[in-house]
């Protein structure tokens, strides 16, 4: 009877919005934007929106800002809405609170980096299966019980997370201080969380 009762409680509710951040520079990486590393033959960027569609999202909205005029041109986007962060340098907190800002509607944002590769759609599935409608909903994925991405958020708490959003820190301290309110959802089965970060690194595209 729960279960019949949360999946028609999920089915009517707002849609969440996929916020994809892809604004970096890549500074360890020579200067090359992350949103343009090659991946499969395409743009890096164009993998993560497939991830978060294929996911279960709704609308995708897509932040750039390093070389942002050149991934507009190169990488295929349709049906994103593209949001560009002039103030990238500043760090991912900055790109988060422009993503934050750019969404009307949506019940919650589902938020996914785009130099993590390894996180795939069954993550996104299982950590959008725990969204309930409620518009205070706070959940992330967790790779052996250690908190990763990608991380849900209620759109009532957009307002309080971009607040605290400076810097390279994201969501990392509104997500300390309401640690116990996050539903950690494992995806370590189905996912890895490594970043994109070094030439080394590069290894990892394919």
């Amino acid at each position: 009877m729960e279960r019949t009762a949360k999946k028609h409680t999920e089915q009517t509710a707002a849609p969440v919005a996929g916020l994809l951040l892809a604004a970096g520079g890549g500074r360890r990486l020579g200067g090359r934007p992350k949103a343009l590393l090659p991946h499969r033959g395409r743009p890096l960027v164009e993998h993560a929106v497939r991830v978060l569609r294929e996911g279960g999202c709704g609308p995708v909205h897509v932040v750039l800002g390093a070389a942002a005029g050149q991934v507009r041109e190169q990488a295929d986007l349709p049906g994103c809405t593209v949001v560009d962060n002039p103030g990238w340098e500043q760090g991912m907190g900055s790109s988060l609170r422009a993503g934050l800002a750019s969404l009307d509607g949506p019940g919650a944002a589902l938020v996914l980096l785009v130099d993590q590769p390894g996180i795939g759609a069954r993550a996104v599935a299982r950590v959008l299966a725990e969204y309930d409608g409620s518009r205070a909903a706070l959940a992330a994925a967790a790779y052996g019980g250690r908190r990763g991405h990608p991380v849900l958020l209620g759109a009532d708490r957009w307002a309080e997370v971009a607040r605290d959003a400076v810097g390279d820190r994201g969501a990392r301290a509104y997500l300390r201080a309401h640690e116990e309110e996050i539903t950690l959802v494992e995806c370590g089965d189905v996912a890895e969380p490594y970043d994109i970060d070094t030439p080394e690194d590069l290894s990892r595209l394919e």
